[in-house]
């Protein structure tokens, strides 16, 4: 498990964690026990890197497990340094429902608003 004193993976507000525990709600009657929401990265899109998300029906060595609100998210171990600090949001629009990533390590966003740049965090960088 990452550990850097003061300094949690990531949090959730009251909107992504009510979200999340609706998705779980929704997983609950299938075969394979859904364990949260896995949230991760992966390189894509036109400013290097997306936001993933599924829901975990395990944990991966290595996976930090983050349960705040009654909620559940599991952070991918490949994407821990990208998203160190960062709080996770969900809001509602007239035309859309997204998740929000308020993302310290974020330097830009396409214009789309579907990919990223991110930059991994340092223990040095992220030390209070």
């Amino acid at each position: 498990m990452f550990s850097i004193p003061g300094l949690k993976v990531i949090s959730l507000t009251d909107a992504a964690a009510a979200r999340i525990r609706e998705i779980m709600a929704q997983t609950s009657g299938e075969a394979a026990s859904a364990l949260g929401l896995r949230v991760g990265v992966k390189k894509g899109g036109c400013a290097g890197m997306e936001y993933t998300f599924e829901v975990a029906r395990e944990v991966n060595k290595g996976d930090e497990v983050v349960t705040e609100k009654d909620a559940t998210v599991i952070v991918d171990a490949k994407a821990v340094l990208f998203l160190l600090g960062t709080e996770l949001d969900f809001k509602t629009d007239r035309f859309s429902s997204t998740f929000v990533f308020n993302n310290p390590n974020q330097v830009s966003a396409c214009g789309c608003g579907e990919s990223v740049e991110i930059r991994p965090r340092t223990e040095a960088a992220a030390a209070p």
